[in-house]
């Protein structure tokens, strides 16, 4: 099916991950008590991502994603099929409010770079499930972790003895071939998920990020930039490259609070990321002030005021005047809207039903249709 261009995000889009199904919580623990093949936990993973697939379309989104229903972790999953990654049981303590995550993490054990890694099979199933029945207006859209999330989170370095220049530059050449074969597998919608960036939102994390590292506020910030804009300096034109920044979300929990102040430059005037999906679906993420330092007027601003966290529907007069003062800052034709976050970051999902989950997306879209006219 040859599939019309669209220009995303959509006005109504979504981070990513969706709540993992029965089928796919119950098949996963087989696989890990031995009672189930690996074949066996794929062919079900298959049914399952094919019925969220129609599901996503029959309610009317225009992004298609395979809910991560294959990951363990949003980030852990991509990063360890790196070659020179490996995960790991660390000592790692949960920084979540109010709720314990795995401890696995990452660490770096050889030359990193990128070759035959299995999410470029996920993607090409997902996309041909979005050919075989979607009407042509969808894309597949797919989500990796952003290459900040590697240098920011990894929990060892036993291959470049801190030698961090050539680990930044083996990162983000891997990172380069990662585009490329993605866009070669036909990805045209393409995620960095980014947590990296909650360091900068509270004066707590700022202190400690620069201890860690030695070097000033603004040097760190332009390094992580600096990392963004070289991985995607060499992406094909008809290929958009989103980031998404939020501040942690494991069953309906967070790591932080803090708004874009510090950061306010670096992420609306300096990444030439194709568009932002933003947390702002309470108070924590603060208020749209940094806004402001919009210029871009290529980029879109996916403002995520409707919460993947808990159950009740936000009354629409509220998001449609949130969106409406954000258009004070950004044209109207720069913004959409989405849910602040994932559903599921992990597998264990956020606390709220699937009835929920999807009634949530839809109020998402029908505020959109509402302020767009479409």
């Amino acid at each position: 099916m040859t599939q019309t261009v669209v220009k995303a995000p959509f006005k109504a889009d979504h981070v990513g991950s969706f709540l993992r199904t029965e089928p796919i919580k119950e098949a996963r623990q087989a696989f890990l008590d031995g009672k189930l093949e690996k074949d066996a936990l794929k062919a079900i993973e298959d049914q399952e991502i094919e019925k969220l697939v129609k599901k996503q379309i029959d309610i009317g989104l225009h992004s298609i994603t395979d809910g991560e229903f294959r990951r363990g972790w949003w980030h852990l999953d991509f990063l360890a099929g790196l070659e020179g990654v490996e995960l790991f049981e660390s000592e790692y303590i949960s920084h979540f409010k109010g709720a314990q995550t795995k401890n696995n993490a990452v660490k770096v054990v050889g030359k990193v770079g990128f070759r035959q890694h299995p999410m470029v099979k996920h993607f090409t199933f997902l996309k041909e499930a979005v050919d075989q029945y979607g009407d042509g207006s969808q894309v597949a859209k797919f989500s990796i972790p952003s290459p900040n999330m590697l240098f920011t989170r990894m929990q060892g370095d036993e291959y470049y003895n801190g030698d961090t220049k050539q680990l930044f530059a083996d990162t983000v050449e891997a990172y380069r071939k990662a585009i490329k074969t993605f866009y070669d597998a036909g990805c045209r919608y393409l995620q960095l998920d980014d947590t990296s960036w909650i360091d900068f939102v509270s004066e707590e994390r700022i202190q400690a990020v620069m201890e860690k590292t030695g070097q000033e506020l603004q040097d760190i910030i332009d390094e992580r930039v600096r990392c963004i804009n070289d991985v995607i300096s060499e992406k094909p034109a008809d290929m958009v490259i989103t980031m998404h920044i939020c501040r942690g979300n494991f069953k309906s929990t967070y790591i932080t609070s803090g708004g874009y102040d510090h950061i306010s430059d670096a992420i609306f005037a300096n990444l030439e990321v194709d568009g932002l999906f933003l947390e702002y679906d309470d108070n924590r993420s603060g208020n749209f002030e940094p806004l402001k330092s919009f210029t871009q007027r290529e980029q879109t601003v996916v403002l995520g005021l409707v919460t993947s966290k808990f159950p009740e529907l936000e009354n629409s007069d509220t998001i449609k005047a949130k969106i409406a003062e954000a258009s004070k800052s950004i044209p109207l034709e720069n913004l959409s809207l989405s849910p602040q976050c994932g559903f599921s970051s992990t597998e264990e999902g956020n606390i709220l039903t699937e009835e929920e989950q999807w009634n949530k997306m839809k109020h998402v879209i029908s505020i959109a249709n509402d302020v767009w006219k479409r």
